[in-house]
Order: structure tokens, then sequence, then C-alpha cells
């Protein structure tokens, strides 16, 4: 019983920078490892980021790695993606999931709607 809901999601220039937000109910939030996940259309699942649950332990996709930046704020039980250097390649539907720390979508157990990153040409 973990509801999240993405935002920040949409229309940015190729280069720019974008930062999604995800907000979590419920009291156990710190419990929980954090990930980000995209997907484009006719592709599959892709793994972003994910941050432990202490905020102390994450693991970024080689694709993204040095552009987006993964945090928490377990106080306000919301995880961020800052998204830099934004390329055309980054768009896609990108959704935050609760679950177990790794890279694959199978260790998160609650997923939120999604909210749709486009990086124009």
């Amino acid at each position: 019983q973990v509801p999240l809901v993405e935002s920040g999601g949409g229309l940015v220039q190729a280069g720019g920078s974008l930062s999604l937000s995800c907000a979590a109910s419920g009291r156990t939030f710190s419990q929980y490892a954090m990930g980000w996940f995209r997907q484009a259309p006719g592709k599959e699942r892709e793994f972003v980021s994910t941050i432990g649950g202490s905020g102390q332990t994450i693991i970024t996709a080689d694709s993204v790695k040095g552009r987006f930046t993964i945090s928490r704020d377990n106080a306000k039980n919301i995880v961020y993606l800052r998204m830099n250097s934004l390329k055309h390649e980054d768009t896609a539907v990108y959704y935050c999931a609760a679950g177990r720390f790794g890279r694959r979508p199978s260790e998160y157990a609650y997923w939120g709607q999604g909210t749709q990153v486009t990086v124009s040409s």
C-alpha cells in the first residue's frame, strides 16, 4: 500500500534540464528502495536509476550516468530525478516505483502512473 504519483514531466529542448518528483503516501517510505524506469513506445521498460531506503546507495544506468541524478527526502516522502543535458533518446514515459533495491522492474511492487518527458530535437 504505497501509492505513488509522479510529476514534473513535460516538453524540453535537447540539452535542457528537467526535474521529476515522485510523491509517496504511507508511513513506511524509508523502508523501500525507490527506482526510476522509463518506457518509450515500442520499447521495453528501461531501468534508469534507483536509490536505497536510506539514500546511501545508488545505482544509475550507464545511458544516463553523469546526466541524471536521483535523490530522496524521506521526511517529505519524495524521490527526485534531476535530468540534465537531455537528449532526444531520453523521450519516454517515466515511472517511479517502490520495492527492492535493484535494476529489474520485477523487484518493484508499487508503481506510479507515469509522467511523459518529451525532448525535442
